[in-house]
Order: structure tokens, then C-alpha cells, then sequence
């Protein structure tokens, strides 16, 4: 199946039934930002059923030149990815080049889920600011993977190899306070703008606080892996360092993951989202694309409204919603210039 579209440089709403395709047009479009899928953990899953092979290309406008950004994927293939012709060696060079914004209804485990989601949330943001992060990130982690991998050869043999271990720990100790600086320093910039649209969309005065917790405000990481090092053998893994970093959510004393209401941390979530955004686009210097995945479904029209009119001039974006009766009655209400495609059945076409 081939699909060819054009879409308008502001607002795109994408309408139809659930299930028609809205989401994996979407996904495309993240795809080709961040060479991978937001939805997918491997490239396997997002065949398409009885397909061997996929392929996606998209041209972002950047100033006033367009890029060519083209994916293919087979199994078994060395996967493609190219900017203007030329093939990535690799993919994490295109990282951060065209950044895209996805709000999606599985941001609720921003809330509901354990560190790890807000780490990748915040991690994936710097990442796009900042290269020397990423490439530190992608060492840490390989680092961490191989060292685990110790531990657990080391636990079915009975015997340790504490050189081989402190050799990663050397490692992880210099890449790891350079992950820890950026993020603690990350973070005060970060609050002062999620503030910003938290308190539009609750329409009153909440501050809420964004607690950064690492391991790495009381010890280092050498010292921390000694003082583990029993345990790690134990379980098997890594039980200290800045992959159990975590980021806490506080109104005033109150840990609004467990006491908020159920309208706090939808806001939450949404201004985590439109910060991220903001951030993107002040060192940019340009407007990151903003993709909108059945977003409204779980809002109420007050909100709806609110949100729709604080990111009507927010350049391009797309909004997907299963109730056009809806999202185009709002969107009347406060822009002009909008279009609508109808997705039916992997099938899209414009109808206003």
C-alpha cells in the first residue's frame, strides 16, 4: 500500500474510526525524527500484516530548505536511513535535526508508571539539545549493559572478577556525572516553563515543583558500586548509578502522582508536553512539528478549548481525533486555517 500526501503548514486534523490508521500516520511522521517508532519497541512490529518490508519518506522545511527523509526497514537488512540521499552511518546523528512534539494517551504513565518513563521523557528531550548528552547517554547504557552482563556470567560461574568490573565502573563513573550535571541543570529551566502552561490550563495558581533524585547527590558512582557491589552480585545488576534516576512531582508537600486529581495530572501531562515543545523551539530557533494522538478523547471542552487556543499559533500540527463532530466545532470556533483528512481503512483524504 502507498499513500501520498501533502498536508497544510498549520493545522491538519486527521479523522475517522478507530483502528482506520490515524495513529500509524502519525507514527510515520515520528518516525522520521527519530528513526524509530513511538509506539513499537522493534521495527519488526511495525510491519503491516503479510508485508516483508517497509518504507517511509517525508520532507521536512527547514528556513528555506526542504529535506528529504527517507526509512526503509526489511528483516535481516541492515536498516536505511537517509537525509537527502545520503545514508546515515549512524542514527543517532539525526537526532535533534527535525524535532517533533507527540502527545499521545499512553503519556499517562509519565504519572502512573515507575522512573524509567520519566527518565526516557526527559532524557529524549536533552538528547535532541544536546548531542555530546546522547552520545554519553548511548555509552553509559552500553556500559551498563555490558556490566550486567558480568555480573550475571560471574553469578552462574561463582567466581569474580573485580578488575573486569572496575573497569566498567571507571567507565560509568565519568559518563555518569556528566549525565547527572546536564540533567540537574536541565531541570531549573525546564520548571520555570512547565510552570507557565500548567497554571494557563488549570486556570489558577499551582506551582508545581519537578524533584530531580539521583543517586548521585550523596556519592559517586565508584564509591556507590562498592558500597553494592554484594548486591549487584546478587541480583544480578547494576543497583546504583544514574539509570535509577527519577523525577518527582510535588504541589507544595503533596506527591501529586498519588494525591492529584484526576485534572491535575491531565494538565500535568499536557503541560510536560507543550514544555517540551517550548524548550525545543527557543534553541532551535524554529517551531518543532506537534503531533496529537486521540489527545481530546480523555479532556473536557473546557480544556479542549484551552488547549486548542494556546497552540493554535504553534505552527504545524496534527491532531487525530475518532470525533470530528468535535475537534473541527472547537477548532471554528478559534482558527481558520485547518484541514481536514478523513482516514479510512490505511486510505486518507482531504474533505475541507
Amino acid at each position: 500500500m502507498e499513500i501520498d500526501v501533502e498536508f497544510n503548514s498549520k493545522i491538519n486534523v486527521l479523522v475517522g474510526p478507530n483502528g482506520s490508521g490515524k495513529t500509524n500516520l502519525l507514527d510515520s511522521i515520528y518516525y522520521l525524527s527519530f528513526t524509530k517508532s513511538a509506539f513499537q519497541s522493534t521495527d519488526q512490529v511495525s510491519l503491516r500484516h503479510g508485508t516483508d518490508h517497509f518504507f517511509i519518506k517525508g520532507s521536512f522545511l527547514t528556513g528555506d530548505r526542504v529535506h528529504d527523509i527517507s526509512a526503509g526497514y526489511q528483516p535481516g537488512v541492515r536498516k536505511s536511513f537517509r537525509e537527502d540521499g545520503i545514508e546515515y552511518q549512524k542514527l543517532s546523528d539525526h537526532i535533534g535535526k527535525y524535532p517533533v512534539v507527540l502527545m499521545a494517551p499512553d503519556d499517562a504513565e509519565l504519572i502512573k508508571a515507575g522512573g524509567e518513563a520519566r527518565r526516557r521523557f526527559f532524557d529524549s528531550l536533552i538528547s535532541q539539545l544536546d548531542r555530546n548528552y546522547l552520545n554519553n547517554l548511548i555509552q553509559y547504557n552500553l556500559a551498563l549493559k555490558q556490566r550486567n552482563g558480568l555480573l550475571r556470567m560471574f553469578y552462574e560461574k561463582g567466581k569474580i572478577d573485580n578488575d573486569a568490573l572496575e573497569s566498567y565502573d571507571d567507565v560509568m563513573n565519568r559518563l555518569g556525572q556528566q549525565l547527572f550535571e546536564k540533567r540537574k541543570d536541565f531541570i531549573v529551566r525546564f520548571i520555570a516553563v512547565f510552570n507557565s502552561f500548567f497554571n494557563f490550563l488549570v486556570s489558577q495558581n499551582e506551582t508545581i515543583t519537578i524533584v530531580y533524585s539521583s543517586d548521585l547527590y550523596s556519592t559517586d558512582f565508584l564509591e556507590g558500586s562498592k558500597h553494592n557491589r554484594q548486591r549487584d552480585l546478587t541480583l544480578q545488576r547494576t543497583n546504583f548509578g544514574v539509570h535509577r534516576d527519577d523525577y518527582e512531582f510535588q504541589l507544595g508537600d503533596v506527591d501529586i502522582r498519588r494525591y492529584g486529581s484526576q485534572g491535575q495530572h491531565k494538565s500535568l501531562v499536557i503541560a510536560l508536553k507543550l514544555a517540551q515543545w517550548q524548550v525545543l523551539k527557543e534553541t532551535k530557533g524554529f517551531n518543532p512539528v506537534l503531533l496529537m494522538d486521540d489527545v481530546f478523547d480523555k479532556l473536557d471542552d473546557f480544556r479542549i478549548s484551552k488547549l486548542l487556543e494556546l497552540i493554535k499559533d504553534f505552527g504545524q500540527l496534527f491532531i487525530s481525533d475518532a470525533r470530528p463532530d468535535r475537534t473541527t466545532g472547537l477548532l471554528r470556533k478559534i482558527v481558520d486555517d485547518a484541514d481536514v483528512f478523513e482516514v479510512i481503512k490505511g486510505q486518507i483524504k482531504k474533505v475541507i
